[in-house]
């Protein structure tokens, strides 16, 4: 069987606290090429821990992570962060985009910012942001300003940012929590396409809606997972 794109073995977190606060306790978790997976939970039972983790933007205190079959644990901070940079992209609930730039120029930016071996070179990188756009469907909006958008296109160019690095992997935080119900169905129904084009995802939310919609789903309560 290929390696899991991510494959967590007893992961912990803790916090320094007196006495420390445990966030995740023996987490383990494969995650393969194109799955499409649901994290549920209350709030403070360590879905944004785990998110962190799995983004590479917080180390685990204990156990073992690899991503696309390599251990990340122990890597330097450069080597994580180029790493997260060719890997993981990001969606979260705020769309994150720049008001005076436009769609095509806040997708290109994800480039700009990108550093080390992740960063790809400025030839070509406005086509590769229409290439982006036009995946998830916006190649309409490209010129237009943030503030033209509806709730919708915006996260949509948001997902378009995420995906201009090629990542293996796309982590997404609340993506719906903005939405109506409407631009939700929009939103899912791209998660869906992008994993039959061989996408791997994991959302972390609290709506049924977008739980329902994943193929996979996991619960995590005091920082204990367990698939459901």
């Amino acid at each position: 069987m290929p390696e899991p794109v991510i494959a967590l073995n007893a992961v912990g977190k803790e916090f320094p606290a007196d006495p420390p606060v445990r966030a995740l306790s023996g987490v383990s978790l494969d995650v393969h090429r194109t799955d499409y997976m649901a994290i549920i939970g209350p709030s403070g039972s360590g879905k944004s821990t785990l998110l962190n983790v799995l983004g590479l933007l917080d180390r685990p205190s204990s156990g073992s992570y690899r991503l696309d079959g390599i251990e990340t644990t122990e890597l330097p901070d450069g080597e994580r962060t180029r790493l997260r940079g060719s890997r993981i992209g990001f969606v979260f609930q705020s769309f994150h985009l720049l008001p005076h730039r436009s769609v095509a120029e806040n997708v290109m930016l994800a480039e700009v910012y990108r550093s080390g071996a992740a960063r790809r070179g400025r030839k070509d990188r406005r086509a590769r942001a229409l290439a982006a756009l036009e995946r998830v469907g916006l190649s309409h909006r490209v010129d237009f300003l943030p503030d033209r958008l509806s709730g919708g296109e915006r996260q949509r160019a948001a997902i378009a940012r995420a995906l201009m690095g090629g990542p293996s992997l796309l982590l997404c935080d609340e993506p719906t929590g903005n939405l109506d119900s409407r631009n939700t169905e929009a939103v899912l129904d791209l998660f869906d396409d992008l994993r039959d084009q061989g996408l791997t995802i994991v959302v972390i939310t609290h709506e049924n809606e977008v739980s329902d919609r994943a193929k996979r789903r996991v619960r995590i309560t005091d920082g204990v997972l367990v698939e459901e």
